[in-house]
């Protein structure tokens, strides 16, 4: 077998010397701090079998290292990692699942009323033909940003025209009308004062109770309240009680605000806002 001629590395300028020291000491990633070894053991004299038994490598490997240091300088320390597996999950896989979390269980005849991930995942190695780990399903949605919420509970429409009044509402957030500007009313009441303890650190002993009951001196008082999705602006005003004859007080001072243009209010059906055709002529 032919002898091997020896390598060794290349003088080290004082600055290059003291930085490959460094590296030894404190490199955390253990390709780097080996391969700056080897260089340091080769710039201090020692031959490639030497250095091989000190690090429990190969004579190639220390020859490599060491011709790729005077080729490429400190580059040559740092490991060059490939890019990993694959992806699992195409764009068309990923885009099924966050469509999917993104739809009501009800929608799809499951009997709960908000996902989980290990619901989610059951599902999907279900009726996607998608089987992945909890964490994967994790990891996708939230690179996705699909979250949801829990809810107690679902109150779904009666009104037969909800289909169509939802699609005319949404469109009148697409699209505002140009002739006019679009409000979204509503009420909310009873309002009454109550002192609330806000939060903070469990106190020592016992803790200051809310009674249950409370002794309304003053009676209580009904909001009624607007948005302007044009601006972002709310408009509110209180009243003693809430019935519609407030409500179309309550719309005029709306009208009186923007006396130009159209004004497409948008309410719900709660019966205080059912104000007599006759009234709003």
């Amino acid at each position: 077998m032919a002898h091997q001629p020896e390598v060794f590395a290349r003088s080290l300028e004082p600055e290059e010397a003291q930085r490959l020291v460094k590296i030894t000491r404190s490199a955390r990633d253990r390709v780097r701090l080996r391969r700056s070894g080897i260089v340091l053991a080769s710039a201090q004299g020692r031959s490639a079998p030497e250095i091989a038994a000190m690090f429990a490598a190969t004579e190639g490997y220390v020859r490599e290292v060491i011709h790729a240091f005077n080729t490429s300088g400190f580059a040559a320390l740092s490991p060059k990692w490939s890019g990993g597996r694959p992806a699992k999950f195409g764009p068309a896989a990923r885009d099924q699942i966050c469509r999917i979390a993104a739809c009501k269980p009800a929608e799809l005849g499951l009997p709960f009323t908000t996902w989980s991930l290990t619901k989610l995942v059951d599902y999907l190695a279900d009726h996607a033909w998608i089987r992945a780990s909890t964490e994967t399903i994790r990891q996708i949605l939230r690179k996705e940003g699909v979250s949801w919420q829990a809810t107690k509970t679902w109150k779904a429409s009666r009104d037969p025209d909800f289909v169509a009044k939802k699609t005319r509402i949404l469109d009148l957030y697409d699209h505002p009308p140009a002739d006019g500007r679009v409000i979204c009313a509503d009420e909310f009441g009873p309002l009454n004062l109550q002192p609330r303890p806000g939060r903070g650190w469990f106190p020592r002993g016992r803790p200051a109770r809310q009674r249950a009951t409370y002794t309304r001196t003053h009676g209580v008082r009904q909001m009624f309240a607007a948005l302007d999705l044009a601006t972002g602006q709310m408009f509110y005003r209180l009243r003693d009680r809430k019935r519609w004859p407030q409500f179309l007080d309550f719309c005029k001072q709306l009208r009186r605000r923007f006396p130009a243009g159209k004004l497409y209010l948008v309410c719900d059906n709660c019966d205080d806002d059912q104000v007599p055709s006759r009234a709003v002529a």
